[in-house]
């Protein structure tokens, strides 16, 4: 209930008390009205009862003295008694008029007819007597009728004194016990309004004003210094001390609702930081390896729990390799068809095993762990993927903001497309653009690395002509001559490997570069690379051309000269094996200062 109901029951109970104890006050003094007025009732009558007996007695001696004394003066005090008759019938009139109950009232009308007939036997005495019959006055004053009629006086006198005196009696007694009453009730009435006054100020002030205003002092000082850590304790009143103990309870929920805004604004601008930081560092990397490392390093730090692997395209775009990962995903496979990732085939972002609402990956196992695919595109094509998998009870991949899957998953796009256009740029500076191979540009950087390297580190040069190419280009036309280029080109590529590197010299022509090995390796090399040639068919349009044969030329430094003269010397020695009749190996290894070109 309300504190301002209670007052106001509080207050009207007050009032209604107070009221109730005037009231009860003012009917007690009625009764003591009524008792006095029935104690001077009671008085007025015995006094009139009183007044009755004496006066019947004293006419009645008056008459007898006057009888036996024959004395004027009692005759005299006779007659004047007689007058008493007026006064009496004046007291019995009062008596009516007071309104006596009718029991008291008739025998009054008794005492009355009695001291008239007594009146009437003493007149008759006197005149007996006045006219010398002394002896018939005596016999009427003194005989039984005399003595009868006022014995019925007085017992009539009697009678109404005693009806009276019961009667007021009890009258002062209902009278008094009224106004005993009506003042015990006066006095409860007040002790229950002191009473309702002072629960009132006990509950009310003290109860549930003062005590839970002292708790929530405490708590508004810490809600005021921020602190919204403690819990406020319900109350479940439905008063003023109520709601202010509700709306504290609102206001430490819009505090904690703020600081957890707080928190997420924090979080997400820490977010948005690590990203804008790792889209940086991906503008910065040269290489996919760079790249790579990059995002096993900011991914995780975005979103921390989750572990996931960054998968790349093949050339064919028919697979995916993992080239980074991060937190050790468990569940997913290093490699795997794209066809084999829902998330590539649909070109947006896939969730497997979350509530079995949908199809999982097929490059996933059956663990049932959540996992999330990314796809990577770029210009609209997909080169990658990203993929997720849940590692803590308190990350979920397929809850992640998804603007920030996105914003990530472009952005490493963007820097895979970025580096393998880079890639592809650096090649075309690098390489030929025909056969694949470095270009002459690119030999002639290689070569003054060498000169410039002071190691002293033997090279092994291997120039190769193809023979009678020109044949080729007459007979089948220019793109048979690429073909038959491009062909030799991934031989050569194919058997150096990690020996040594293929060029494009110019034209038909390739050249070899080997370091750290012998002329006896090198040469050896060069006879490899001629027998595969030679050994290998070549097809053009469904039909076998061949066979293919080349020509090769050997040079080696510093032993048998410098690097400065090694495509010189090499080219000699080609020179020499095209000469002695094609599809065989010269080498100019130099064992004197004028030996000459041996033919291998």
């Amino acid at each position: 209930m309300r504190i301002t109901t209670i007052t106001n029951w509080a207050y009207g109970i007050t009032v209604v008390l107070t009221v109730l104890s005037a009231a009860a006050f003012i009917l007690s003094a009625r009764s003591a009205t009524q008792e006095r007025q029935a104690i001077e009732q009671h008085l007025l009558l015995n006094s009139l009862g009183e007044e009755l007996a004496l006066g019947a007695e004293e006419t009645t001696d008056e008459a007898r003295l006057y009888v036996m004394r024959g004395e004027a003066r009692h005759l005299d005090a006779f007659t004047v008694d007689e007058g008493e008759e007026r006064r009496r019938d004046a007291t019995v009139g009062t008596l009516r008029g007071l309104g006596i109950p009718d029991r008291e009232l008739q025998v009054v009308e008794q005492v009355a007819a009695n001291a008239e007939a007594l009146d009437k036997i003493e007149e008759a005495a006197v005149a007996f007597y006045r006219g010398g019959n002394q002896t018939g006055a005596r016999d009427t004053l003194f005989g039984p009728e005399h003595e009868r009629v006022q014995t019925a006086l007085l017992d009539a006198v009697t009678q109404f004194r005693a009806l009276a005196t019961a009667r007021t009696e009890a009258a002062m007694r209902n009278a008094q016990a009224r106004s005993d009453l009506w003042a015990d009730i006066a006095k409860v009435i007040l002790a229950l309004t002191a009473a309702v006054f002072l629960a009132v100020l006990y509950f009310v002030l003290r109860r549930r004003v003062a005590i839970p205003l002292m708790r929530m002092t405490g708590i508004v000082n810490r809600l005021a210094k921020q602190d919204f850590t403690f819990e406020v304790p319900p109350d479940r009143r439905r008063d003023e001390i109520g709601e202010m103990n509700d709306a504290i309870q609102i206001f430490r929920e819009n505090g904690l609702e703020r600081n957890r805004l707080d928190d997420e604004r924090k979080q997400d601008q820490r977010t948005k930081d690590l990203i804008l930081q790792m889209m940086h560092r991906l503008q910065a990397c040269y290489a996919q390896n760079e790249l790579a490392e990059v995002v096993a390093l900011f991914v995780p730090q975005i979103f921390p729990g989750i572990a996931g692997c960054l998968y790349t395209m093949n050339e064919s775009r028919t697979a995916l390799a993992e080239v980074s990962r991060w937190l050790d995903p468990a569940h997913t496979q290093p490699s795997f068809p794209a066809a084999a990732c829902w998330g590539l085939r649909r070109g947006r972002p896939h969730v497997s095993h979350v509530a079995d609402n949908d199809i999982p990956c097929q490059h996933l196992d059956d663990s049932g762990v959540p996992g999330l695919c990314v796809p990577l595109t770029a210009l609209g094509e997909a080169i990658g993927l990203l993929y997720f998998e849940d590692r803590s009870k308190d990350a979920t991949a397929a809850d992640a903001p998804r603007l920030y899957l996105e914003l990530i998953a472009e952005n490493i796009g963007l820097a895979i497309a970025n580096l393998r256009l880079r890639d592809k740029l650096m090649s075309l500076a690098v390489r030929d653009a025909l056969t694949g191979l470095f270009n002459r540009r690119s030999l002639d950087e290689a070569l003054n690395n060498l000169h410039r390297d002071k190691s002293a580190r033997t090279v092994v040069c291997i120039m190769i002509d193809i023979d009678h190419f020109k044949r080729f280009n007459d007979e089948f036309g220019h793109d048979a001559g690429d073909e038959v280029l491009r062909h030799v080109a991934q031989i050569v590529s194919d058997t150096v490997g990690a020996a040594g590197t293929a060029y494009r010299f110019g034209g038909e022509e390739l050249t070899v570069i080997a370091t750290d090995i012998a002329d006896e390796e090198g040469f050896g090399l060069a006879e490899k690379l001629r027998t595969s040639v030679f050994t290998t068919p070549f097809s053009y349009r469904g039909r076998i051309v061949g066979p293919l044969s080349i020509s090769v030329g050997i040079a080696s430094s510093p032993v048998s000269g410098p690097t400065t003269t090694l495509i010189n010397r090499a080219d000699g020695a080609l020179l020499q094996a095209k000469l002695s009749g094609r599809n065989r190996t010269v080498a100019a290894f130099a064992m004197g200062a004028e030996e000459e070109l041996k033919r291998g």
